[in-house]
């Protein structure tokens, strides 16, 4: 494969694997709530609008840091699934922090202490290990095989 033909197929599975954190994020958020979701139009077109939101904002967020890590695992072939979702996981909590959306709560209760980590940064970080499997499955598989020569059978 050319390397012009690599760089389509990466930039695809960057899209679909937006889409993939997106709707994991969406899920994730809403999805203790489906059952509540009665059969108003308005309601689903919120819970898609969220995951399109989440789509965007991941895309968004990580994007120099994504190709950034692409580019190093294709000059390394790294070519590890668990590489690859832990990177995800690793790169969606940064941009979660680093964002500002992650405000700490100072709440105070006299049922339980407050989690170590909240609920939103476990969807963070379990949408960044989704998006990168999904990576993985459509891209990461083969990252660097484009530099390998096709040797002629003697």
């Amino acid at each position: 494969m050319s390397l012009l033909g690599r760089i389509f197929v990466i930039i695809f599975a960057i899209f679909v694997s937006s889409l993939a954190v997106g709707m994991t994020i969406a899920f994730g958020l809403l999805g203790p709530q489906w059952h509540a979701f009665s059969g108003d139009i308005g309601e689903r077109v919120t819970f898609w609008g969220v995951a399109f939101f989440g789509s965007v904002f991941t895309g968004a967020i990580g994007l120099l840091p994504l190709v950034i890590l692409i580019v190093l695992a294709e000059s390394f072939r790294i070519r590890s699934l668990l590489i690859n979702a832990a990177a995800g996981a690793a790169l969606l909590i940064a941009g979660y922090y680093g964002s500002g959306i992650a405000k700490p709560s100072y709440e105070e209760s006299i049922d339980a202490p407050p989690p170590p980590i909240s609920r939103q940064a476990q969807v963070a970080a379990a949408a960044g290990a989704v998006g990168g499997f999904v990576y993985w499955l459509i891209a990461g598989r083969n990252a660097g095989r484009w530099r390998e020569r096709n040797r002629p059978s003697a």
